[in-house]
């Protein structure tokens, strides 16, 4: 015989239940799209400024800056092109660990390079950056993403 009890709850457990269902499915991916968000405007915006005044910015990567190894022009391109790719890749959720990898390592030179030898580079801000790429990294894009659609596509979800 089969069971014919209602397994929902009533009372105030019932709509606690019917507040958190909906949070636990939607709050979780848009908390993590908002995440994406935030990191996208972060280094989109860098990147902007960057390609905004090219011949500074090959000045702040010589006299500022002070890539060792890489030629001035070349250091600049490729922080300009992370920058401005990967956050973008983020945004949409697609290759997303993969992408913020670069992010949290230009995050990690500008706090603990840079700022180790200017005040200015010395800020809070940047833990929130790497907390972020961690996650990101760590957990991925979340269901609002391409990541989330392809991996359902190729079945891996």
């Amino acid at each position: 015989m089969a069971n014919t009890q209602d397994t929902t709850p009533g009372g105030i457990a019932g709509l606690v239940a019917a507040v958190t269902r909906p949070l636990d499915n939607w709050g979780g991916p848009a908390a993590v799209l908002f995440l994406r968000i935030v990191i996208f405007l972060t280094f989109w915006r860098a990147g902007m400024t960057k390609l905004a005044d090219w011949d500074n910015t090959l000045l702040l990567f010589e006299y500022e800056y002070m890539v060792p190894i890489l030629p001035v022009a070349v250091a600049a391109f490729l922080g300009t092109f992370f920058e401005l790719v990967m956050s973008a890749l983020i945004l949409v959720g697609a290759f997303t660990r993969l992408a913020a990898i670069p992010l949290l390592a230009m995050s990690l030179v500008i706090q603990f390079v840079l700022g180790a030898r200017a005040a200015a580079y010395d800020n809070f801000e940047h833990f929130f950056w790497m907390a972020i790429l961690c996650y990101l990294i760590a957990r991925g894009a979340g269901a609002l993403s391409l990541d989330y659609l392809a991996a359902k596509r190729f079945g891996l979800k």
